[in-house]
């Protein structure tokens, strides 16, 4: 088949679940072609090497890439944030139009949900069909972080999104989810029950897989021979920071276990600013750190933490975060509502605690620490398993390439 793949976030961003599954179908004798911005997560800036254009388009491995003009932001403000997902929404609109005319189905990487502007014009003028693979929920993505407007504006703003996205779930042909709460919420919301299925997020295999334990790892990581639990990731309003950084902080006097953060976000400094004030000396950031070494700090590190704030929307979500620590057989620790919470206890691959609760989180921590070397060995194979057979990669290209071949055969086209 002719498949188009629209996503606004592709590599070099840190985006491997559209770049996957475009060199999959390829292998499996598709033509894809690829509709995307150019790079600018999650700093807001162009990356080096890249210059806005129009009509900017590459051939890698056998895949069209074609990157269209957006207003490059990823800070706090509510109206630079509108404006980078409007600009996406309009010029991969206005490129779809030629771009993608006679393919036979798009996959649509829907986050954020104006992504779909392009496959709505497709699907309007062309009668091209779409599979979304849904990412995250709206209008609570954006009506529970702390960009959303209060008041009437927002309540406004709430029952135009419920709307707008009614009419999405509608029109799509096939609707894949990460979570099976998410799939119950998307049909409450309009997607046809026997067209929605879950598909769990994989991890980008290439970086995140099983690596021997290095002594430099540990060196980076400032490994001292206690339990040591990290967090790689955006530090954002959402991943629920200052309550890990407390949990940590109320064991540091017991020298039992690290928090080591890496990466950084809007947030990073507030969490700063927290473990200086409650003098947590078990505490520590790396920063940003390059994505090729993260298999081998995964190693280093005895537990990873997967961690987001406990709002409604979390509950039916698995975070990516999880995929990429069992990927690399590493046990976790989650701070996560509803189903990633669900998943790791019913398969053994670490221990949970209630979202927003740091006394809670506390008592995970110390029991992670007291876990024999056994113990811990044992949660490690388990994830590696329950990757392998419920979340690699191969899984959900054999599902996402059965929907687009379902919906090219069942969505119509005009000619």
């Amino acid at each position: 088949m002719k498949i188009g793949i629209i996503s606004q976030w592709y590599p070099p961003e840190p985006s491997s679940i559209p770049a996957n599954l475009a060199d999959g179908l390829v292998a499996r004798g598709h033509d894809v072609r690829v509709l995307t911005g150019f790079p600018n997560y999650p700093d807001g800036k162009i990356y080096p090497g890249f210059r806005q254009r129009w009509g900017h388009a590459s051939r890698q491995d056998g895949v069209t890439v074609r990157r269209v003009p957006l207003y490059a932001s990823h800070d706090s403000s509510p109206v630079r944030r509108a404006a980078n997902y409007l600009s996406f929404a309009a010029t991969s609109t206005a490129a779809a139009w030629q771009f993608l005319a006679d393919v036979d189905a798009v996959y649509v990487y829907l986050t954020p949900a104006t992504v779909f502007a392009a496959p709505a014009l497709l699907k309007l003028l062309r009668g091209v069909p779409s599979v979304i693979h849904v990412q995250d929920l709206w209008p609570e993505s954006v009506t529970q972080s702390s960009m959303a407007p209060s008041g009437a504006i927002g309540r406004s703003v709430e029952r135009a999104l419920h709307a707008v996205m009614r009419r999405v779930y509608r029109s799509a042909a096939g609707v894949a989810v990460i979570a099976p709460t998410m799939r119950d919420m998307v049909i409450e919301r309009g997607a046809d029950p026997d067209r929605t299925r879950v598909v769990l997020n994989w991890a980008d295999e290439d970086v995140f897989r099983p690596v021997p334990l290095s002594p430099e790892a540990r060196r980076v990581i400032g490994h001292r021979d206690r339990c040591t639990v990290m967090y790689a990731g955006a530090m954002g309003p959402f991943q629920n920071i200052p309550t890990a950084v407390r949990a940590a902080a109320s064991l540091s006097e017991r020298r039992e276990m690290d928090l080591v953060l890496a990466g950084s976000g809007i947030e990073e400094q507030a969490a700063r600013n927290l473990v200086t004030e409650l003098g947590a000396d078990n505490v520590r950031f790396l920063g940003r750190l390059p994505m090729d070494e993260m298999a081998a700090l995964y190693a280093a590190a005895d537990f990873q933490l997967v961690s987001l704030a406990d709002k409604p929307i979390f509950r039916g979500t698995v975070p990516s975060k999880l995929q990429a620590a069992l990927a690399c057989g590493s046990p976790v620790v989650v701070s996560v509502p509803g189903d990633c919470a669900t998943l790791v206890e019913t398969h053994g691959v670490g221990l949970a605690s209630p979202p927003d609760d740091w006394r809670a989180l506390a008592e995970r921590f110390q029991h992670a620490a007291k876990l024999s070397v056994d113990e811990r060995a044992a949660m490690a194979r388990r994830s590696l398993e329950v990757y392998r057979t419920q979340m690699s990669r191969q899984a959900g290209i054999d599902q996402l390439e059965d929907m687009l071949i379902a919906a090219a055969i069942t969505g119509g086209r005009k000619r």
